[in-house]
């Protein structure tokens, strides 16, 4: 029998927006694999196969890719789970790399992104009509540098909507490089730990974000949101619903 890894996306913390696909993996696994400084143990309650259990947080490339090639000679199912969705900062490609070399096979399962999770808890919409219909999702530069072209900085010019991952420990050079492109008066928020029980939000602007997240001393799982988009009172319906804009579904 002929082993797999599955990875999956965990979603943001609550664990009940894991989805119904994931959830069935993990339930069966053999092995989990798990991002344990992000991903909500409480996850792993849904195995009943008393999986062996791997917390990657404390394990490198090498270390995972040994424990994934042993269960998998052993034809065992191994869970790889992350969190939020393994598309974004989730460093998938580099173990499909290894498993490719170790011709064994994978497959992936998409999860709700902390992005997600940060709007749904703002009651907002990313993509308001005639205000921002493009979202921006990038980190600033920090240990990992970024390819030339896409400093915050640079980014910032077109004024969309602007999700970043990992800046809120240094909100002070995220800031000055957003005012770059931005006006100082431009909503922003910032959404510590959206969806877990303990989530907590600041909104602000530009101008006076920096001293409320100081104060609040939020300095890490934060996701920060700007753009015009925040304002949500101030825009123009979109046509999906206006009862004069005829489409195929609508005569």
């Amino acid at each position: 029998m002929e082993g797999k890894v599955v990875f999956i996306g965990a979603g943001p913390g609550d664990v009940e927006l894991l989805t119904i696909k994931g959830y069935k993996i993990i339930q069966k696994s053999d092995v989990i694999i798990y991002a344990g400084s992000l991903v909500n143990p409480k996850i792993l309650e849904y195995n009943e196969n008393d999986a062996e259990i791997y917390n990657s947080a404390s394990m490198d490339l090498n270390e995972t890719t040994d424990v994934i090639k042993k269960a998998c000679s052993e034809g065992k199912l191994v869970a790889r789970v992350h969190t939020g969705d393994p598309s974004i900062y989730g460093a998938i490609a580099e173990q499909i790399r290894e498993l490719k070399k170790l011709d064994i096979k994978y497959e992936i399962i998409p999860g709700v992104s902390s992005v997600f999770g940060s709007a749904a808890a703002l009651e907002t919409e990313l993509t308001l009509p005639e205000v921002s219909q493009t979202v921006i999702i990038t980190r600033p530069e920090g240990r990992t540098p970024k390819p030339k072209g896409e400093s915050l900085a640079s980014l910032s010019k077109h004024h969309a909507t602007m999700c970043i991952f990992l800046g809120v420990s240094m909100i002070d050079k995220v800031v000055d490089e957003l005012l770059v492109g931005y006006e100082e008066d431009t909503p922003i928020a910032v959404v510590k730990k959206a969806t877990w029980p303990d989530q907590e939000i600041l909104r602000g602007t530009l101008g006076d974000i920096v001293d409320k997240v100081h104060d609040a001393n939020f300095t890490k799982t934060s996701m920060i949101i700007v753009g015009d988009a925040l304002d949500t009172d101030d825009f123009n319906p979109s046509k999906l619903y206006d009862e004069n804009f005829k489409h195929v579904y609508r005569h």
